[in-house]
């Protein structure tokens, strides 16, 4: 079973929780928003723990290591089977600032042509209801996690 790891940032506006989100980078995602948004995640393998590379990943996609206590939230599995597990820790950092690492794709797909893309092309702070539309639908259950534990009722 492939599995990823990450974590979701928050942060309270006027009393408000709002979700750090990050968009992927490449032509495939181009253009594609609404379900295409995750938190800060990637995949991981023995022996390197979820917790791990849930702060690996966070920092290689940001630019920015998190800091703070990191909450485990209960993982959930996507609609291909990928089992994330996550962590939410309050922060704050600058959503148009992110550095992050880049990779080699073959675009078109078979065409031999190779391009460099960001992992992550934008991300951005959000309140429930864009957050929930934009992010991966199986990730929806970890901000519903994230509220009950902030006892933040979610909504419009």
């Amino acid at each position: 079973m492939r599995q990823s790891a990450g974590i979701l940032l928050y942060r309270f506006r006027e009393g408000v929780p709002e979700f750090f989100l990050v968009h992927p980078g490449g032509p495939f995602w181009e253009g594609r928003e609404a379900g295409a948004w995750s938190i800060p995640k990637g995949e991981f393998a023995d022996p390197e723990s979820p917790l791990e590379a849930a702060v690996r990943e966070f920092t290689e996609e940001t630019g920015t290591r998190p800091e703070g206590p990191l909450l485990p939230l209960p993982p959930v599995t996507q609609k291909a089977g990928k089992k994330v597990w996550a962590w939410a820790a309050e922060g704050d950092l600058d959503a148009g600032a992110i550095r992050s690492n880049h990779f080699r794709m073959q675009w078109p797909p078979r065409s031999g042509k190779w391009i460099l893309v960001p992992e992550v092309d934008k991300a951005g702070w959000f309140r429930w209801a864009e957050a929930a539309t934009l992010i991966n639908p199986a990730q929806v259950a970890l901000l519903e996690a994230l509220a009950a534990q902030l006892s933040f009722k979610p909504g419009p």
